[in-house]
């Protein structure tokens, strides 16, 4: 498929932080890192999360919550009859500390704790019906909405959630820094992800120049070079396994496309996948 068509299938468009997707094929696979906190609605079709351990199925009039820096997989694709289209609200840590300063403490937050760290299904409230149907008009992409309306939408959103459950409030005006977690153990679990340098820095807790003088602490490549090898040690222990076509293994380990990775792991190996026996 041409790029051309492949555009005119998926649009997304950015209204002040609040995006409504449509996905007219039944090819909607996206990896999806937000570095903030959000909801997303589905407003037609179906869209199913897998973070490795389950997959939540979120269906027509459903709702999820999904956290900060969390990892997960979407699918994006056609269900009953009707393509994929949905709303995503995020909201950023900026929004929130506005929030936070019009609100105030919104109750007694040290009385309860914080929500897990999962993607949450949301309850069909009064609420959150009364936000997402008014949003419907602009399911049209001929209709653009006025940024600060789009504005007032996210507080609504933020005020939805607030009323479903006292522990949002220490959730989402958590304003600390996360702590540094083991740069390996994370890279070990993540070395497929189409992550940036700067991305995998943010997820590990650290600033770009710190996760760098961390990383040379533990390994004397780069991270680029340190991702590239693992990923060939593991493409060519499956390639040898037999188990698993080549065009199959390139996409897992994390390449983009099978020339980079075939002249990648020639360069490493001294042989074409191919010749892997």
């Amino acid at each position: 498929m041409e790029e051309g068509e492949s555009s005119k299938l998926r649009q997304i468009f950015n209204y002040n932080n609040v995006f409504y997707s449509f996905y007219y094929d039944d090819a909607g696979a996206c990896v999806h890192r937000s570095r903030e906190y959000a909801l997303n609605y589905v407003y037609s079709g179906e869209m199913i999360l897998e973070n490795g351990k389950e997959s939540i199925h979120v269906r027509k009039g459903e709702c999820v919550f999904i956290p900060r820096d969390h990892h997960i997989t979407m699918y994006k694709k056609p269900y009953g009859g009707e393509g994929y289209c949905g709303i995503f609200l995020m909201f950023t840590r900026q929004f929130l500390r506005e929030m936070f300063g019009v609100l105030g403490r919104p109750g007694d937050v040290s009385k309860c704790g914080k929500l897990d760290s999962g993607v949450m299904k949301l309850p069909d409230t009064v609420e959150l019906a009364s936000l997402f149907a008014s949003m419907s008009p602009y399911m049209n992409p001929e209709v653009k909405p006025k940024d600060n309306f789009m504005g007032l939408k996210l507080q609504e959103g933020l005020m939805a959630l607030l009323a479903i459950d006292d522990r949002f409030a220490p959730t989402l005006f958590d304003f600390n820094e996360p702590w540094k977690i083991d740069i390996m153990e994370f890279l070990e679990d993540n070395y497929m992800c189409d992550l940036t340098i700067e991305e995998i820095a943010h997820y590990t807790g650290r600033s770009l120049a710190t996760f760098k003088r961390d990383f040379k602490k533990i390994s004397d490549l780069t991270p680029e070079k340190w991702l590239i090898r693992k990923r060939l040690e593991v493409a060519y222990d499956m390639v040898r396994s037999g188990k698993k076509k080549i065009m199959e293994v390139y996409t897992e380990v994390g390449f983009r496309n099978p020339s980079h990775f075939s002249t990648a792991f020639k360069r490493h190996f001294g042989v074409a996948p191919t010749a892997v026996v």
